[in-house]
């Protein structure tokens, strides 16, 4: 029994301890955000997909819920969003080269389609797409991926 409670109180002493170790918030970049929208002539409605389920784990510019300072979920959020820039950053849309933009739109389609995009602890708290929503998303990156792949031929 003493063991048990010396462990609760060694957990609860490094529960309070990771309060104060946060990890850093991520700094957006929203001129790249706009040059990724732009470059991909998104309409309102897809800019506001990607504004409500997307840019919080494929950007820098995250709006964090209220639990986000709490540890250990911040370490496990900021795990998440740094895994998703990994696999996706529109900021970093600039400098892939056309085959990697075809890939990556490729790969948005294919996320969207078998429901793996947003991801389910993402939609628990933030809602999922509707099946419109998914449509729109999946026709606006099949339409960028002509174009690209058009100027792909040229070049």
């Amino acid at each position: 029994m003493k063991i048990l409670r010396y462990f609760l109180i060694i957990a609860l002493i490094a529960l309070v301890v990771i309060q104060f170790i946060r990890p850093d918030k991520q700094e957006g970049n929203y001129l790249a955000i706009e040059e990724f929208e732009t470059e991909t002539n998104m309409p309102a409605e897809v800019r506001a997909i990607f504004s409500n389920n997307c840019y919080d784990c494929h950007s820098g510019v995250t709006t964090y819920p209220w639990y986000a300072d709490i540890a250990p979920l911040s370490y496990w959020l900021n795990d998440h969003i740094k895994d998703g820039k990994r696999h996706f950053d529109v900021e970093d849309w600039n400098n892939y080269s056309l085959k990697k933009k075809d890939h990556k739109l490729d790969e948005l389609i294919e996320e969207v389609e078998e429901g793996e995009m947003p991801l389910k602890s993402y939609t628990l708290v933030h809602g999922d797409l509707s099946d419109e929503e998914k449509e729109l998303l999946e026709n606006w990156a099949k339409e960028v991926r002509d174009q690209i792949q058009s100027e792909m031929v040229v070049q």
